[in-house]
């Protein structure tokens, strides 16, 4: 999942300085809430049979589009569809507040029953959603939360993926493209920003933590992933001799590889996290990308609708649940794709495989 936006200083006043901190054990929420696994998340037949005399709608909010999130729309509709409830709107703010804002405005309008939206901005957020807290909507959260607002109150709960699961696949995964030891490069997300802070903490936890023969020989923070490849073109002249890069997520890795192709590097291998098509086709080429380790996003969407669901028939919700992490290689990167995205890899990474 690439890097939400709209994460302030309120909703992030657990995570301050988290980017200097060890990586929890396990993912946290952004009050510190402790994680459901997914899989627990269900429903029992008599429920689902209760909700389905409801004649229940839903309304999709969504901050962008992306196969990230058509992924997570078809998981949502999927499980929607077996409990008999209507989707009435599905919409797209482009990672614009405002638009957002109308957005809420205008689906309200037709009265869901349930809210599913990732809140791009806590402050904004928090104005935005009221009209829809007070009409006594049923509102699930994608990852982010409006500014002061209270599980059981405000919302139902809080869905997002295996933060800390995905930078340990990603560690296990490097360390294992490398034989268990060697020298390796960190690039981490700088800036307060909660899904991306507990990914890159876990992976310099497990590498520091179970892999004595691995020693992380550089680190370099990114704010901007346009510079990507200036930050490792920096990384590979002090270090040549890299075994390994960690990039955290797939645009900065796309850089990353920019600057191992430029120098002729072929053998310091990548990992990085979230699927896209380029960093796919050089993994299953045999090129520096050794892994990638992504979120089930079809998952995420059929566990917010559950939870939802919840909501409807006042069945107390956990206040923060968690999709699995896999992690996805040229051996495994059809299923990969299809558990992560609900589809098939692009044509051109089919094609490379044959």
């Amino acid at each position: 999942m690439k890097p939400r936006v709209g994460m302030g200083l309120t909703t992030l006043a657990f995570l301050a300085g988290l980017a200097s901190m060890p990586a929890l054990a396990q993912t946290m929420g952004p009050g510190g809430e402790s994680p459901t696994a997914s899989s627990e998340v269900m429903l029992t037949d008599a429920e689902v049979d209760q909700i389905k005399g409801m004649n229940a709608t839903a309304a999709l909010l969504w901050h962008t589009s992306s196969d990230f999130v058509n992924a997570v729309t078809a998981g949502a509709n999927d499980a929607f569809d077996k409990l008999g409830i209507k989707v009435v709107a599905t919409t797209d703010a482009g990672f614009d507040s405002a638009k957002q804002m109308s957005d809420i405005e205008t689906v309200l309008a037709k009265k869901p029953s349930i809210i599913l939206a990732l809140p791009l901005d806590p402050t904004t957020s928090a104005q935005a959603f009221k009209p829809a807290v007070d009409a006594g909507v049923k509102i699930v959260l994608l990852s982010n939360v409006p500014a002061g607002y209270v599980q059981g109150k405000d919302y139902v709960g809080i869905v997002t993926d295996d933060l800390f699961q995905m930078g340990k696949q990603a560690a296990d995964a490097l360390a294992a493209s490398i034989g268990g030891k060697g020298k390796v490069a960190w690039i981490f997300h700088d800036a307060q920003y909660y899904v991306t802070n507990q990914r890159d903490n876990a992976f310099k936890t497990t590498i520091e933590k179970d892999y004595p023969e691995i020693e992380i020989v550089a680190e370099a923070g990114l704010a901007d992933p346009a510079r990507a490849e200036e930050i490792a073109n920096a990384l590979l002249l002090k270090n040549p001799d890299l075994d390994g890069i960690y990039a955290p997520w797939a645009e900065p890795a796309e850089g990353v590889l920019a600057a191992l192709r430029a120098s002729g590097n072929t053998t310091t291998k990548v990992v990085t996290l979230d699927l896209s098509e380029p960093i796919g086709l050089d993994m299953v080429k045999g090129g520096n990308v050794a892994a990638i380790t992504a979120d089930e996003a079809y998952e995420l969407g059929r566990t917010m609708a559950t939870v939802g669901a919840y909501g409807l028939i006042g069945k107390e919700a956990p206040a923060f649940s968690v999709a699995p992490a896999i992690t996805v290689t040229k051996d495994n990167v059809i299923e990969g794709w299809k558990r992560s995205l609900n589809r098939e890899p692009p044509q051109s990474i089919l094609d490379a495989l044959n």
